[in-house]
């Protein structure tokens, strides 16, 4: 029996598996094309070429008989290869060898017999022995023992699980397996081979092959997820069960390698399936294990731009896209985000603030929370923080002067809804800026207490609070009633007080002190009540005399005034102050005033 072996019997071995006897003609297209990919370092060159080899140990044993034909083509090519393996079989007028369905219908439309080594399925390679059910990966190089990372995200211990050293002839013989099997197990399929470098998919393997001179000796990394988990396992908070169901569109999960960003972005793809969403993904290599009614794309033509452009013609609810890596995968991602489709990002990050700041110079800062609302940060397998993003036009902290006001992005806790970062542009550099609890200046302090005493001269029968707001400017509180007779017409009354006091005033309602500057905590002082038709008085011991004390109820500040200098408080029953002081008093509730 004669055949011809074209290239994709070579790269899957088929063709010593399959022939026990007769002539194979292999063209020497086929040949400059296993050549090429040898010197280029690709998986395919390595396989070919030993099964090439093997081949001719058959004929020097007799087994076959092993012939090369045609010339050396101008120009290599895996279509000029195709093509010669073609022209011989249809000219010698013998059966045509292939694993290619391609392939096998040209041929067959062109007249020629062919023989079609159809693909098997669950092809197991040697690499997986060294799997068990706690283990997360294996790594496998020339001259070392194998070792493996075994445990969960958070709680593993990288091990050596071989007594001997791999020799690189084992190494080399397990990488042409990987890339032989890959080739024939229609479950797998080969991502990336480029020189020096090959990620192979196989089944729910993710398979990662590096050569010299890309790396330093041959090395194999497989990688396998030791368990699934479905949301539910997660333990999340209500709010943020709530948060996904809801409101959540512009999802980004992030955490260091073996963090388990990949477990939960499968959780959360599972979980809008569940809720009749129509969710796809955008990954390469394509390694999430989803269900069937989850559509799994790559990158078409190797631009995920052109995968984002189909998937808008699918129109899914949710598309989880890992991993983010280019400056393209963030635009992707944006793009679509803003086009209406639900996103999951999936990216590694440090710390859960450089998630965000991974999206900086990529999109105009307007835009981020727009397509960033939820930021998930994991450690460990478990979720340690959640922030969501909101835009809005304020004094970034820190500054205190009104007219510094910009648009500003703030990051917040999700649960506690503390700012923790602000993103605004300084200059013409847009940055990430924590905030910090706000510690009040001593020196401002004590300017605070001195012009409460001046003020208390300048405007009678009310009380009176002081917060700076920069070096010369202060906001002054007083009660509701006394705020036009501060401000007199068209402000001349504060005019003045302002070049008196060398200072910008802002005059606002006592009721509105921030809670923030308000302090609930402090010691105790004793006081007595006398009441009229119009006013509560509070009288303290002479020392309180020029101090500022708080009233305290429920273990909330109703405000804090500054004992007068005949040691009383005075406040009228009219005002909102006033009035919630009464209900305090009539029912009998706790009054507490502290200092």
């Amino acid at each position: 029996m004669q055949v011809v072996a074209d290239y994709s019997c070579l790269v899957t071995g088929a063709v010593s598996k399959v022939t026990k006897d007769g002539e194979v003609v292999i063209p020497l297209s086929v040949i400059a094309l296993l050549e090429s990919e040898m010197r280029h370092n690709k998986a395919d060159g390595f396989v070919g070429t030993k099964e090439l080899l093997t081949l001719k140990d058959m004929a020097n044993k007799g087994t076959i008989e092993l012939r090369f034909t045609g010339d050396r083509p101008r120009y290599i090519s895996r279509d000029a290869a195709d093509w010669d393996a073609r022209g011989v079989a249809q000219t010698e007028n013998i059966t045509l060898m292939t694993c290619d369905k391609v392939q096998e219908q040209i041929a067959t439309a062109l007249g020629i017999q062919v023989g079609f080594v159809k693909q098997e399925e669950h092809l197991n390679l040697t690499i997986q022995k060294f799997f068990d059910e706690k283990t997360m990966s294996v790594h496998v190089k020339d001259h070392t023992r194998v070792h493996a990372k075994k445990g969960k995200p958070g709680a593993w211990e990288f091990m050596p699980i071989t007594e001997k050293d791999t020799t690189l002839a084992e190494v080399e013989d397990m990488a042409r397996e990987i890339v032989e099997k890959a080739e024939r197990n229609p479950l797998a399929f080969i991502e990336v081979d480029k020189e020096g470098a090959t990620v192979v998919q196989y089944e729910d393997y993710r398979i990662v092959i590096t050569r010299h001179p890309f790396s330093k000796g041959t090395e194999i990394t497989a990688v396998h997820p030791v368990r699934k988990m479905t949301l539910d396992e997660y333990d999340l908070k209500p709010e943020l069960m709530e948060r996904f169901e809801e409101r959540a569109e512009g999802i980004f999960v992030a955490g260091a390698p073996g963090a388990g960003k990949t477990t939960f972005a499968q959780a959360l793809a599972e979980f809008y399936s569940a809720k009749k969403k129509i969710v796809k993904t955008i990954e390469h290599p394509r390694d999430l294990s989803v269900n069937k009614l989850i559509t799994q794309y790559g990158h078409l033509e190797g631009d995920p731009g052109a995968t984002g452009e189909v998937l808008l013609l699918v129109r899914p609810d949710f598309t989880v896209y890992d991993e983010l890596r280019t400056t393209r995968d963030f635009e992707v991602y944006s793009d679509m985000r803003l086009a209406g489709v639900g996103m999951i990002g999936v990216a590694h990050a440090s710390r859960a603030i450089d998630a965000v700041q991974r999206f900086l110079g990529r999109l105009e800062m307007g835009v981020i929370p727009q397509v960033l609302d939820t930021v998930i940060y994991l450690r460990g397998g478990a979720i340690e923080k959640v922030y969501e993003l909101e835009m809005l036009v304020k004094v970034p902290s820190g500054m205190m002067e009104a007219d510094l006001a910009r648009p500003v992005v703030e990051v917040k806790d999700f649960f506690t809804k503390k700012v923790e970062f602000e993103i605004y542009t300084y200059g013409e550099e847009t940055t990430i800026i924590p905030v910090k609890e706000s510690k009040q200046d001593p020196m401002m302090v004590l300017a605070g207490r001195e012009l409460r005493r001046v003020l208390k001269k300048e405007i009678s029968g009310s009380n009176i609070d002081v917060s700076f707001t920069g070096e010369r400017s202060a906001i002054i509180y007083v009660d509701q009633e006394v705020i036009p007779g501060v401000i007199g017409k068209r402000g001349r009354n504060i005019e003045v007080l302002e070049k008196k006091l060398g200072l910008k005033l802002d005059v606002q309602d006592i009721a509105n002190i921030p809670k923030e500057k308000l302090q609930s905590t402090g010691e105790d002082v004793s006081f007595e009540i006398d009441e009229n038709k119009t006013s509560l008085i509070f009288y303290f011991d002479r020392s309180m005399n020029g101090r500022q004390v708080n009233f305290v109820s429920d273990g909330q500040v109703i405000f804090s005034p500054v004992v007068s200098k005949k040691g009383k408080v005075k406040v009228a029953r009219d005002t909102d102050v006033g009035k919630l002081l009464a209900d305090v008093i009539t029912h009998e509730k706790e009054l507490r005033v502290t200092v």
